[in-house]
């Protein structure tokens, strides 16, 4: 089953960053998911398979927007 992720969602990682942080911000989504340290502003694109396999758990849930031409 397909990880439902979506942009500002907040992520902690199963192994730290080396700034220390676990805690990391969606800023891409696709076949690759981009990341950003919430410590050190780093980012970094990782494959989904990757991604979803490293991810331990959600923080904070990003705002989930309608599909485009959708009035809510």
């Amino acid at each position: 089953m397909v990880m439902e992720i979506h942009l500002n969602d907040v992520v902690r990682l199963r192994k730290k960053h080396p700034c220390g942080n676990y805690e990391w911000r969606v800023v891409r989504v696709g076949a690759d998911i981009g990341i950003q340290c919430l410590e050190c502003d780093r980012r970094v694109l990782l494959p989904r398979r990757i991604f979803e396999k490293r991810v331990k758990a959600f923080v904070s849930q990003g705002r989930v927007s309608p599909p485009a031409g959708h009035e809510a």
